[in-house]
């Protein structure tokens, strides 16, 4: 099942809990109708990956991930074989004697000790349609896994040298994430459609909030993200992404609060806030003077 519009994106998508703009569900679309792989950028905690979970369960697809890493290589990202296995089953062979070396070779390196991973896994044929395949931070590999990476989704095959070709019976829907700690390269960008995944304003992190917390009371819904929007502008490391945002509702909805103050800001910054230092900076009177500023702007609008 594809989607017949760009309104058909977001509503679908809104309805699994992921509320986009008009850009993203657009490049979406698109992504979909033209079979291109979509290239999503931005910074950690804006909804890239869950973009992808979203899609598989819209259109009932599994969905097949590959977390890349430093270093990673084929043998992580297509096939290995099963070692293990494979030993005993020579050892199996010698004891009983008299095996056939070749047919047991054959046998060593057929389809029964293959171990498929992500990439080989995407490209088997599925009942329910070609899978969705999240390529996630992209960016944490180097540059000889990106040239592999190239090849493999211009014809959607992979090699394996003791059985042969394999290709995909249909293109698996591909989605590439990248927090852009380096650049990708422009090779690479070329085969996809490209979408930068920004912050969002205020009411759209709201109503992205109240999709995914819906417990949460409106008038503590806008403190919260009126404090994070807020802290986004301040001198810190690492900005709290969406994800942080939703997280700190749901821990503020465990400890039963209903109105922010400094002192719950304090000890629930570690929600907000992944750095020792950008804690120490904000908690106590910073967090006072941004609650104090939210607040205002929040009696204004």
């Amino acid at each position: 099942m594809q989607f017949n519009s760009i309104d058909e994106v977001q509503t679908r998508l809104a309805e699994t809990g992921y509320v986009c703009g008009r850009a993203l569900a657009t490049v979406v679309f698109l992504s979909l109708r033209l079979g291109r792989p979509l290239f999503l950028e931005g910074e950690a905690g804006v909804g890239k990956t869950e973009i992808a979970k979203a899609l598989s369960a819209c259109l009932g697809r599994r969905l097949i991930r590959l977390q890349c890493f430093e270093g990673l290589d084929v043998s992580s990202a297509v096939y290995e074989w099963n070692f293990a296995a494979q030993m005993i089953a020579i050892r199996t062979a010698e004891a009983q004697g008299g095996t056939d070396r070749t047919a047991l070779n054959q046998e060593l390196f057929g389809p029964q000790y293959l171990i498929e991973r992500p990439l080989l896994q995407a490209m088997r044929p599925d009942e329910n349609g070609a899978p969705i395949l999240l390529i996630d931070e992209l960016d944490r590999t180097d540059e000889p896994f990106e040239a592999f990476l190239l090849e493999a989704l211009s014809d959607f095959q992979v090699t394996i040298p003791e059985i042969g070709t394999i290709k995909a019976p249909e293109p698996p829907i591909v989605i590439l994430t990248s927090n852009r700690t380096r650049e990708v390269h422009d090779a690479l960008k070329r085969r996809c459609l490209y979408h930068w995944v920004d912050y969002p304003q205020f009411d759209r992190e709201l109503e992205i909030l109240q999709a995914r917390a819906p417990e949460t009371a409106e008038a503590l819904s806008r403190q919260i993200v009126g404090f994070v929007q807020a802290l986004r502008t301040e001198d810190i490391f690492k900005k709290p992404g969406v994800a942080e945002t939703i997280d700190w509702a749901k821990c503020l909805l465990a400890l039963d609060v209903v109105d922010l103050s400094p002192e719950v800001i304090s000890d629930t910054l570690g929600a907000v806030l992944k750095y020792q230092d950008d804690i120490a900076r904000i908690e106590g009177s910073e967090a006072k003077r941004i609650l104090d500023e939210t607040r205002a702007q929040l009696e204004e609008a």
